[in-house]
């Protein structure tokens, strides 16, 4: 199995649309993100990504032909500016396969190496027990836990906050 990281481009918009109109997919991500997602969706999310420098948006493809998914890096402001906030989803039609353990680890080797991240982190709704797991395998400690800090379908959630530093 091949996994790899790269720019999203115009033509993955109708893909993207309809990954993320599955609502297992969308229940886990911020609410910012419409339902329904249309293809004019995913255009202007392309088009925010393409203006990213340095790139900090990818698709992410399986066995060099199909892109499963998206991760990104959201780095962070003033004295925070060495760390950053990882998200991803996968459709549903790649889940267990092992796609997201090994795109995180390209993502962070590329936020360590080549953004000079010193801190990589991400935040789990409590009930997305699949993601917790494989930032676990990633080597992602959990920090803490948030509680109540989600508003999501109209009720609160605890969210997981898990970090990686960077090796020294």
């Amino acid at each position: 199995m091949i996994v790899t990281l790269r720019r999203l481009e115009m033509a993955d918009a109708p893909e993207i649309a309809r990954m993320v109109n599955n609502r297992k997919i969308w229940d886990n991500l911020r609410d910012f993100i419409p339902n329904p997602y249309g293809v004019e969706d995913g255009e202007f999310f392309v088009d925010l990504t393409q203006k990213e420098n340095p790139p900090q948006t990818f698709g992410i493809v399986f066995n060099e032909t199909e892109l499963c998914g998206v991760m990104g890096l959201v780095i962070q402001k003033d004295v925070h500016r060495f760390s950053a906030e990882i998200g991803y989803w996968i459709g549903e039609e790649f889940w267990g396969k092992g796609i997201g353990t090994k795109a995180i680890n390209l993502m962070v080797d590329y936020g360590f190496n080549e953004l000079s991240l010193n801190r990589i982190y991400s935040g789990v709704f409590e009930y997305n027990q699949p993601s917790m797991r494989i930032l676990e395998k990633c080597g992602f400690v959990k920090e803490g836990i948030l509680k109540k800090a989600v508003y999501k379908n109209g009720k609160f959630w605890d969210e997981h906050r898990y970090a990686l530093l960077k090796p020294e």
